[in-house]
C-alpha cells in the first residue's frame, strides 16, 4: 500500500514535469488557438513541410541548433514570421490548403455543420485583397472594434489609428479585406462605362489616396462610418435574397451616396464642384432621383463564387462575440485544440513521401460489426428504444449536420433517409460505434489522403499552389443560400456535395496515388471472411464494399480447400478490389501446415496476415479504434524517430497516446476515459522516461516490422498463456534488447465497453491476462536477468490503472493524483478539479472501488488456478436494463459474496469489539470497509439503466426464482441455475495439486470465523475448552439432518401424499421449538446467542461447499453430492434476497429512479441528451 503511494506521488510529479517540458496543455482550447492561430499557422508549415536543406541522413549541429531556435520562436512568440505575410504568398496558400483540407474532413464526418465550414475555412485570395483572408471565426467583431476605435480617435492622426488598430493582426486584416472587398462589391454590381461607374471610382480612388498621404482623418468625418456600415450592411443582405428587389438595392445605393459624398467628407462641396471633381453624374435627369436606377446589374444566380465571398464579407461587418463557440461539437474542439498543441511540440522535421519510412497497418478482425445493418439501427430494444432513436440524441447536432448534408447532396424529403439515403445512414451511425468500418475510415482512408495531398505539396509549384488553390475556390464553394444566412438561420440548403468536389484531390497530376500505394499498406487480418462469404453473410458484403471504396484496401483470410471426403488443405489468402474488373481478385494464395487458429485467436490471425504488410514499419491497431485527418498528417514526423537514438538504442517500438472516443456516452463510459487517458498518457510517460520499463501495451504502437520479423513476430500466440498477447511484444523486445519509446504529439482514437457489464468483462480479460503474464517464462526471464524493474512494468491497463486509479476512500487522496495532474496539464487546475469533483457526485469512487474488486478477483484467480479465456465484450451500446438474474450470475463470486462477507465480518466486530462501543472509533476505523461493502453489492444496479424501476425490480425478482428452481438437461447458464454452478467451478478442474490446497486452506478461514465467535455466545459460559469447538459442530450436524429430513420428505411425500409431507413438517418444527426452550431453561443460552450463532454456522456452510467443490471428483459419485448441490441451491437464493434488499427499498422509494437517471447519464444530460424519453421509450422509433 505504501508502495503504491509513492508511486502515485513519483509519477505524479515527474509526469507533469516531463509534461511540461513536453509542451503539452499549451492550447487548451479553441480561446487560446485564436491567439496563437498566426504562429500555429507557421508551425504547421515548418513540421509538414519537407526539411530540404536536411538532405543528409545525420543533421549538422548547426542545423538541429536553427531547428531549435525556429521552435523556440513559434513556442513563445520572440519571432512573428506570419504577421504580415501578404495573401499572395505561396507559403500562406499552401497552409489554406492543410488547414481547408481538415475542416472539409471535419465536414465530411457531420462534426461541423455547412455554416461552420465556411466560418472555418481559409478562402483563397480573390476580389484584389490584399491581405491574409484569415477564418472568420477569428475576425468576429474586429471590424467593429476598428469602428469604435475610428470613432473615439477621430481626432488622433492617422498614422496613430492605424498603428492601434495594427496592434492585433486580425483587426487590420479585417478592415482591409472589408475595404477591397466593398470596393471590388460595387464595381461587380455596377455596370461598366456607366456614370454611376465612374463615380464609384473616382471616390475609392480619392480615398486611397487620402489614406496614402495620411490624410483620411482630417478629410473624413470618422462619425459618418457606422451609419455608412449600417447601410452597407442593408446593401449585402438585399444582394443575398433569392428574390432581388432593384427598386431597394438602388435606394440604399443612393442612401450610400448621399452619406459617401455629401456626409462623409469634413469639407461640404456644392454640386458644381462635385461635378467637376466626378463625384457627381453631368446628366440634370440622373441628377433629379434616378442615380443607380439604370447601372444595377445582379450577378447570375448560379455564381457559387460571388455568393461564397459576399456572405463572408457579411460576416465580417456583422459578426459579434458568438462566433466564439464555433465550432460548438466538443470532439471538434478537441481535436482542433490537440492538433494545433502538438505542432508546438518536439518532433523529426518530415521527409518528403517518397523518402518517408514505407509502413503497414494491420487490423484483427473476427465478427464484430462491420456496418449497422437498417434493421439493426430501426429495430427496438425492451424499452421500445432504436440504435438510431439513440445516436440521434447522444449525437444531436452531427445528425443536424448529417441531414443538412444529406439535402444538399439531393435528399428532398427527410424519410427518403430510409431509402435513397439508406447506405450514408448505415455509415453515419458506424462511424459512432465501434464498427470496423470506422477503423477502415480512420486508418485507410485517412492516412491514404493524407499521403496523396503530402505528395502533392512535395512536388507542387508555386503556380500550381497558387492557381490551385482559385480552382478548388471556383469548384468547391456552396451555391447560393448554402450557409451563412446567418449563423443558425435554419434556411433550405442546396449545392453540390462538397465531399470531393472541394478536396485538393482536384489538383492532383496522377504521381500521388502511386506515391501513397508505395509507402503505405493497409491490411485486414478478417480469419473468418471466407467462411463469410460462403454462407452469404452480411459482414462479407459489407467487407466487399469497403475494399470496393478504398482501392488500397487488402484483406487477409484463412481459406479451407475440401480436397476430399476427409482431407482439408488450409490457404491463407490476400485480395483486393479490382477497379477495372469491378470485382474481387487475389493477389497471394499460401498453404499452411494445418488449422490457423491452434492457440489464441487474436495473435493467430495477426501471425497469418503479418507476412502480407509491406514497408520498414508496422502499426497494429484494433478494430474499435479511429484516426483523424489531422494525425495522419504526422504520419512521416513519427517514423522518423525510428532514426534517432534514444539512450544507447534506437527505438524498436515507437508507443502512441490514445484518446478515448466514447467518453461521452454515459458516465461509466467517462470514468473508463477517465481512467485510460491517465494511464496512456502520464502513466506512459513516467515508465517511458525516465524509469525506461515502458513495454508494449496495445494497440496502436508501431513496430520496427523487419526487426520484429527477425524475432518472432510481434504476437506470441499460445493458448491461455498468452490471452493478452499485446504485452508479450513488449518481453520480447526487452528481452531481445530492444527500446520502447513514447511519444504525445501524435494520437489515434480508441473505443471502450460504456456499460458495466461490458466493462467488468473486458477487465476480467485483462486482470486473467496479468496473472497469465506473471506465471509466463517471460516474465521469469526477466527477473532472471535482473530486469525486474521491467518484469514488475509487464502490467498492462488493469494493473496500471490499479496503481494509478484508487481513491480518496480507499487509500487516500495521493493516489488520486497522477489523474487530477494529468487533467491539470492538459486542461488547467480549475477544469480538472472541477471534473474530479463532478465524478465524485456521479459516483465515481463508487465505480472504480466495484472495479478494483473485478481486478482482483480475476487476478487472484488466475494466480491460484490459470485458466484464463477470451470474453466477448460486443463493444455495443448499452441503454437497456439488465436483469437481476444476469447481474447475480455475472457478480455472484467476484463481489456480492465478498462484500456479504466482509459485512459479516464488521456486523461482529461491532458486536463483539470493546473499540466498537465508542461508535465515533467505530464509524472513524470502518468506513472504508462498510463503502467497499455498498459499492461491490449496489454498483451494478446503480450503474444499471432503471435499475431503480419498481415494476422492473418486481419482474427481476420472479425472474431470478425461476432461474434459482429449474431444473433442466442441456440447458445454458442463463437458463439454470445449475449449469452456471457447475461452470463457476471450471477453474478448480484444471488447476493442479497446489491449486487445490491453496484453495482450501483459504476455505478455512470460514471456520476460524466460527471458532472465534462460539467461545463468545452465552451458552459457553466463558468456557474456552477445544470441546466448545467440536460440540458447535452439533449445530451444523443438525441442520444438515433437518435439511436431509425435509428432503427425503419432500421426495418421497410431496407429490401425491401431501398431508404425510405436512406432518412431517410439523414435527421437525415442534422439535426445534422443544429443542431451543430446553436450552433456554437448563443452560445458558440467550436470544441472542441465536442470532449471532446464524452469523457463524452460516459461514461454516459456505466454506463446507466451497471445500467440497475442490473434492468434486472424489465426491460427485457419492450421495452426498446431490445434498451439497441442493444446500448450495439455498446458498445463492439467500445471498441474492440478501442482495435484492436494498435495492428493492431503494426502489420502492421515490426519488431514486430520476436520481439514478441523472446520475449515470449526466454528460449526455449536458448535452442535450432527452434520456428519460429513451428510458421509457415514449418517442417513435422512425421520428426522424
Amino acid at each position: 500500500m505504501d508502495l503504491q503511494i509513492w508511486y502515485s506521488i513519483f509519477s505524479s510529479l515527474v509526469g507533469a514535469i516531463i509534461g511540461l517540458f513536453s509542451h503539452l496543455g499549451e492550447i487548451r482550447n479553441i480561446e487560446q488557438l485564436r491567439l496563437r492561430f498566426q504562429f500555429f499557422a507557421s508551425a504547421l508549415q515548418f513540421n509538414l513541410k519537407p526539411d530540404e536543406e536536411n538532405t543528409s541522413p545525420q543533421a549538422t549541429v548547426a542545423h538541429k541548433l536553427r531547428d531549435a531556435i525556429h521552435r523556440l520562436k513559434l513556442r513563445y512568440g520572440l519571432g512573428q514570421p506570419y504577421k504580415k505575410i501578404e495573401s499572395s504568398q505561396v507559403e500562406a496558400t499552401r497552409f489554406a490548403l492543410i488547414w481547408n483540407e481538415i475542416i472539409i474532413t471535419m465536414r465530411e464526418e457531420d462534426i461541423i455543420s455547412d455554416t461552420e465550414w465556411e466560418l472555418m475555412e481559409l478562402p483563397p485570395n480573390c476580389w484584389d485583397i490584399r491581405v491574409i483572408r484569415w477564418p472568420c471565426f477569428l475576425l468576429c467583431n474586429e471590424l467593429l472594434l476598428a469602428l469604435g476605435q475610428a470613432g473615439e480617435l477621430g481626432d488622433s492622426s492617422d498614422r496613430g489609428l492605424w498603428f492601434r488598430m495594427c496592434k492585433n493582426e486580425y483587426t487590420r486584416c479585417a478592415v482591409i479585406e472589408a475595404y477591397d472587398s466593398i470596393r471590388y462589391l460595387f464595381r461587380e454590381i455596377i455596370k461598366y462605362n456607366t456614370e454611376e461607374y465612374s463615380i464609384v471610382s473616382k471616390f475609392f480612388t480619392e480615398i486611397d489616396h487620402d489614406i496614402e498621404i495620411e490624410k483620411f482623418i482630417g478629410a473624413y468625418k470618422m462619425t459618418v462610418l457606422p451609419q455608412i456600415h449600417t447601410q452597407l450592411v442593408s446593401l449585402i443582405e438585399l444582394l443575398l435574397m433569392p428574390k432581388k428587389d432593384l427598386s431597394k438595392v438602388v435606394n440604399v445605393l443612393q442612401a450610400l451616396y448621399e452619406l459617401s459624398v455629401r456626409e462623409f467628407p469634413n469639407v461640404k462641396k456644392s454640386i458644381a464642384q462635385l461635378r467637376q471633381d466626378g463625384m457627381a453624374p453631368t446628366n440634370p435627369a440622373t441628377d433629379s432621383g434616378l442615380l443607380f436606377e439604370n447601372a444595377v446589374q445582379f450577378p447570375d444566380d448560379e455564381d457559387a463564387m460571388f455568393y461564397k465571398q459576399l456572405r463572408r464579407l457579411r460576416t465580417i461587418l456583422t459578426s459579434r462575440d458568438s462566433m466564439h463557440n464555433v465550432p460548438k461539437n466538443l470532439e471538434a474542439r478537441r481535436r482542433i485544440s490537440f492538433f494545433s498543441n502538438s505542432l508546438f511540440m518536439n518532433m523529426p522535421r518530415a521527409p518528403r513521401v517518397e523518402k518517408m519510412m514505407a509502413f503497414s497497418v494491420l487490423t484483427p478482425y473476427y465478427d464484430e460489426e462491420v456496418l449497422y445493418g437498417k434493421e439493426s439501427l430501426r429495430s427496438p430494444n425492451e424499452d421500445g428504444i432504436s440504435t438510431l432513436f439513440y445516436l440521434q440524441k447522444i449525437y444531436e447536432d452531427e445528425w443536424e449536420n448529417f441531414m443538412e448534408r444529406m439535402r444538399r447532396e439531393g435528399m428532398e424529403n427527410d424519410k427518403d433517409i430510409w431509402s435513397t439515403k439508406a447506405r450514408e445512414l448505415r455509415l453515419w451511425a458506424s462511424h459512432r460505434g465501434q464498427t470496423l468500418s470506422r477503423t477502415v475510415r480512420g486508418m485507410m482512408y485517412y492516412y491514404y489522403r493524407a499521403l496523396k495531398m503530402l505528395a502533392f505539396l512535395d512536388s507542387a509549384s508555386e503556380m500550381d499552389i497558387r492557381q490551385g488553390s482559385q480552382d478548388i475556390a471556383s469548384l468547391g464553394s456552396l451555391k447560393k443560400h448554402t450557409g451563412l444566412d446567418g449563423i443558425g438561420s435554419g434556411k433550405p440548403q442546396h449545392s453540390r456535395n462538397l465531399n470531393r468536389s472541394s478536396s485538393v484531390s482536384l489538383l492532383f497530376k496522377g504521381h500521388e496515388f502511386g506515391c501513397a500505394m508505395m509507402k503505405y499498406t493497409y491490411v485486414l487480418a478478417c480469419q473468418m471472411y471466407g467462411y463469410h462469404k460462403g454462407k452469404g453473410d452480411a459482414r462479407a458484403e459489407d467487407i466487399l464494399y469497403l475494399m470496393k471504396n478504398n482501392e488500397a484496401l487488402r484483406v487477409a483470410y484463412v481459406d479451407e480447400d475440401h480436397v476430399g471426403r476427409e482431407e482439408v488443405e488450409y490457404y491463407s489468402v490476400l485480395v483486393k478490389y479490382d477497379q477495372q474488373l469491378k470485382q474481387e481478385v487475389e493477389i497471394y494464395r499460401i498453404r499452411l501446415p494445418g488449422p490457423l487458429k491452434l492457440g489464441e485467436g487474436k495473435p493467430e490471425n495477426q501471425n497469418h496476415a503479418i507476412i502480407f504488410t509491406r514497408g520498414d514499419a508496422l502499426q497494429t491497431i484494433d478494430m474499435n479504434q479511429d484516426n483523424c485527418f489531422e494525425e495522419a498528417l504526422k504520419m512521416r514526423n513519427l517514423l522518423e524517430e525510428f532514426k534517432k537514438h534514444y539512450g544507447i538504442r534506437k527505438p524498436t517500438i515507437l508507443g502512441v497516446r490514445e484518446y478515448v472516443f466514447t467518453g461521452s456516452v454515459s458516465s461509466l463510459a467517462w470514468f473508463m476515459s477517465a481512467q485510460e487517458t491517465s494511464f496512456v498518457t502520464l502513466g506512459q510517460r513516467v515508465l517511458a522516461n525516465p524509469l525506461k520499463v515502458r513495454m508494449h501495451y496495445g494497440h496502436p504502437d508501431v513496430f520496427d516490422r523487419f526487426w520484429f520479423m527477425t524475432r518472432g513476430g510481434i504476437s506470441k500466440a499460445s493458448r491461455v498463456i498468452n490471452i493478452s498477447e499485446d504485452i508479450f511484444a513488449g518481453f520480447n523486445c526487452t528481452l531481445r534488447g530492444g527500446n520502447v519509446t513514447h511519444h504525445e504529439y501524435i494520437q489515434v482514437g480508441k473505443g471502450r465497453d460504456v456499460g458495466l457489464n461490458q466493462i467488468s468483462m473486458f477487465e476480467a480479460k485483462v486482470s486473467s491476462g496479468n496473472g497469465e503474464q506473471i506465471l509466463s517464462r517471460d516474465v521469469y526471464s526477466g527477473v532472471e536477468r535482473e530486469a525486474k524493474g521491467r518484469a514488475s512494468s509487464g502490467n498492462n491497463d488493469a494493473l496500471g490503472t490499479i496503481i494509478n486509479q484508487q481513491f480518496i476512500v480507499q487509500i487516500g487522496l495521493f493516489t488520486a493524483l497522477p489523474m487530477i495532474v494529468e487533467n491539470t496539464i492538459e486542461h488547467g487546475f480549475l477544469h480538472a478539479v472541477w471534473d474530479f469533483l463532478t465524478m465524485q457526485l456521479q459516483l465515481a469512487s463508487l465505480f472504480y472501488t466495484f472495479s478494483l474488486g473485478t481486478r482482483t478477483h480475476f487476478f487472484g484467480r488466475t494466480i491460484l488456478h490459470g485458466g484464463a479465456k477470451y470474453r466477448g465484450t460486443g463493444r455495443g451500446f448499452v441503454v437497456q436494463h439488465k436483469c437481476f438474474a444476469e447481474n447475480y450470475r455475472l457478480y455472484a463470486r467476484s463481489h456480492f459474496v465478498k462484500a456479504i462477507e466482509l459485512g459479516v465480518i464488521l456486523t461482529v466486530y461491532a458486536s463483539h469489539s470493546p473499540l466498537a462501543k465508542n461508535t465515533f472509533v467505530y464509524i472513524a476505523m470502518t468506513i472504508s470497509c462498510w463503502f467497499l461493502v455498498v459499492s461491490w453489492i449496489m454498483s451494478p444496479f446503480v450503474f444499471n439503466p432503471s435499475g431503480f424501476d419498481w415494476l422492473k425490480t418486481v419482474y427481476d425478482l420472479d425472474d431470478f426464482m425461476d432461474w434459482i428452481w429449474y431444473r433442466g438437461v442441456l440447458v445454458k447458464a442463463d437458463q439454470s441455475w445449475e449449469t452456471w454452478w457447475y461452470e463457476e467451478q471450471d477453474h478448480l478442474r484444471t488447476t493442479g495439486l497446489w491449486g487445490k490446497l491453496l484453495e482450501i486452506i483459504l476455505d478455512l478461514r470460514f471456520f476460524f470465523f466460527q471458532y472465534g465467535i462460539v467461545y463468545q455466545l452465552k451458552i459457553a459460559d466463558g468456557n474456552k475448552s477445544i470441546g466448545v469447538y467440536l460440540l458447535s459442530w452439533l449445530y451444523m450436524v443438525a441442520a444438515v439432518a433437518i435439511y436431509v429430513i425435509m428432503t427425503y420428505a419432500r421426495d418421497k411425500y410431496a407429490a401425491k401424499q401431501h398431508k404425510n409431507y405436512r406432518l412431517v413438517q410439523v414435527l421437525v418444527a415442534m422439535v426445534m421449538v422443544l429443542v431451543i426452550v430446553l436450552f433456554l431453561q437448563f443452560t445458558d443460552l440467550v436470544i441472542l446467542d441465536l442470532i449471532t450463532s446464524l452469523l457463524a454456522f452460516i459461514p461454516t456452510g459456505w466454506g463446507i461447499i466451497l471445500i467440497a467443490q475442490v473434492l468434486r471428483p472424489f465426491l460427485q459419485s457419492t450421495v452426498v453430492w446431490e445434498t451439497l448441490v441442493s444446500m448450495a441451491r439455498l446458498y445463492d437464493m439467500m445471498l441474492g434476497l440478501i442482495v435484492m434488499v436494498p435495492l428493492a427499498l431503494l426502489s420502492w422509494m421515490p426519488g431514486f429512479q430520476a436520481m439514478q437517471t441523472r446520475i449515470l447519464f449526466n454528460e449526455a444530460f449536458s448535452r442535450g441528451l432527452q434520456i428519460s424519453r429513451i428510458l421509457t421509450g415514449k418517442k417513435s422509433n422512425m421520428d426522424i
